[in-house]
């Protein structure tokens, strides 16, 4: 499903809804799903409460599965370059990493983690913020090429060929069929 670009008039602030259950348990799911070998993540996060509240709350259900956050990382909503939270992210070679933030916040991110790093795309996962045309547009399709993320009704979504994409919960989808 796309939808028309908007974003919020010039010179207020976005800031993403709070994350919800679901949301938090289908990103959890896409990490660790069949054969998932993934054991290590960095988390980054926009500097609203409801990014940091995301990123919180997903560092704290992977740590109770057993498995390694290497690094928390937040980031301004406007920098210069973007590069000093980029390294940080990319630093210790995670496996996979997990974006909560504003698209307006993250889409410079991702440009200077694709252009400075050995960041993929398709080893990333977001939170329902990023799933957005609005992403694909600020950041360019070619940068967020793979990305996927869960939807704050617990469905997914994923952004490629410049598409962003969702799909409905697992339940909702068993039911429709």
């Amino acid at each position: 499903m796309n939808g028309p670009t908007t974003g919020p008039q010039p010179g207020t602030r976005e800031v993403p809804a709070p994350h919800t259950e679901v949301e938090l348990a289908a990103l959890i799911g896409l990490l660790t799903g069949h054969r998932s070998r993934i054991r290590s993540v960095a988390v980054g996060h926009g500097r609203d409460g409801s990014s940091r509240a995301a990123a919180q709350a997903f560092t704290a259900a992977w740590q109770a599965l057993g498995k390694d956050v290497l690094a928390v990382v937040d980031w301004p909503e406007h920098a210069a370059s973007w590069l000093r939270p980029a390294r940080r992210l990319t630093a210790q070679t995670p496996d996979a990493w997990v974006l909560a933030g504003a698209p307006a916040g993250v889409a410079p991110l991702l440009r200077r983690l694709r252009r400075s790093t050995d960041w993929d795309p398709a080893r990333t996962v977001g939170f329902a913020s990023l799933g957005t045309p609005r992403l694909v547009e600020l950041a360019r399709a070619d940068t967020v090429h793979g990305l996927r993320g869960a939807s704050r009704d617990g469905g997914t979504w994923d952004l490629r060929r410049g598409w962003a994409t969702h799909y409905l919960p697992a339940v909702a989808a068993d039911a429709q069929r």
